[in-house]
């Protein structure tokens, strides 16, 4: 899998318009970078409660599958990566009131402190994290993403002017 590129000038690129820039990265890499997705999809992540949770994870859900229907691979991952992003910081409240897993300026894990309402916010993110990411048509577009701009064999290819 290739990294995830930080050094794109993100502020220029509609990558809607240059889907062939896009990648993937690991798991949330670049999902307060990539636009427009990012403006689209980030006023309706909200994790404080399973009410607030469950609306939100509804709504991006529902925007992945616009960006389904009409075959828009990044939108779907970006939904994707913002659906993950709500699971992990639901989970990081759950088990860190605080938010902060270490000490300040240490890597001392601090002592976890179970919230059962940020928990519930992970599991309703998880469930449509898991929708999304197993989604036949998000595997099919995902691996044509791969191959198309991400693949060693594209890749040079492309440097050599193929």
């Amino acid at each position: 899998m290739k990294e995830f590129d930080y050094s794109l000038d993100f502020k220029a690129i509609d990558f809607r318009q240059h889907p062939e820039l896009y990648r993937m990265g690991r798991g949330e890499q670049g999902v307060l970078l990539v636009e427009p997705y990012k403006s689209e999809i980030l006023p309706y992540w909200k994790f404080k409660t399973p009410d607030l949770a469950r609306q939100s994870a509804d709504k991006i859900y529902s925007l992945f599958l616009d960006y389904k229907a009409e075959s828009d691979f990044v939108g779907m991952d970006m939904a994707r990566k913002f659906l993950q992003m709500g699971y992990t910081r639901s989970r990081r409240y759950a088990n860190h009131k605080s938010g902060r897993k270490y000490a300040a300026g240490s890597k001392v894990v601090l002592p976890r402190e179970e919230d059962p309402i940020k928990a519930e916010s992970a599991r309703i993110f998880y469930e449509k994290w898991q929708l999304a990411k197993t989604d036949p048509e998000y595997v099919r577009l995902s691996d044509r993403h791969r191959n198309q701009y991400e693949s060693p064999e594209t890749v040079a290819a492309k440097s050599l002017g193929s």
